[in-house]
């Protein structure tokens, strides 16, 4: 993967899958730097909401509507509902998506809602989700509440 923004998306899922967790990751890029980073912690945290973009837009900290108007987020996998709404709550314009093979979340919601989608479809982050999943049944439904 060449794009550095998704490149350190990728890096935060492995770091979340060496903790023993989901190999989920994300940031956020405003005005072409990274304002927040995170993995998906549920595992590590005993969170039932730390999502990878949930864990990123938490590190990235207070910030005001305007900074998120214009924010890009970038995540390895397709957001769930929880992340979608999000998302929409703080108006972030755009999502460039690692896959969405393994899981679809809400990209038709968003774009009715004006957030513009790119589906990258990367083979890390496809194998990353594809070898989870496979490993970790239990834990992957548990994560997507099944």
């Amino acid at each position: 993967m060449n794009d550095p923004f998704m490149r350190a998306a990728i890096e935060e899922a492995r770091q979340g899958l060496a903790e023993g967790g989901i190999p989920i990751g994300s940031v956020i890029v405003y005005r072409g730097e990274i304002i927040g980073r995170g993995h998906n912690r549920r595992v590590q945290k005993g969170s039932a909401i730390l999502h990878g973009e949930m864990d990123a837009l938490e590190n990235a900290g207070r910030r005001t509507a305007d900074v998120y108007r214009e924010s890009t987020l970038y995540t390895t996998l397709s957001p769930c509902p929880m992340c979608s709404g999000t998302i929409l709550l703080y108006g972030i314009p755009r999502v460039i998506i690692g896959e969405n093979q393994t899981f679809m979340g809400e990209e038709e919601l968003l774009r009715s809602r004006g957030v513009g989608i790119e589906v990258l479809q990367d083979p890390e982050c496809l194998e990353l989700m594809r070898r989870f999943i496979a490993e970790q049944p239990h834990l992957w439904n548990e994560d997507i509440g099944v």
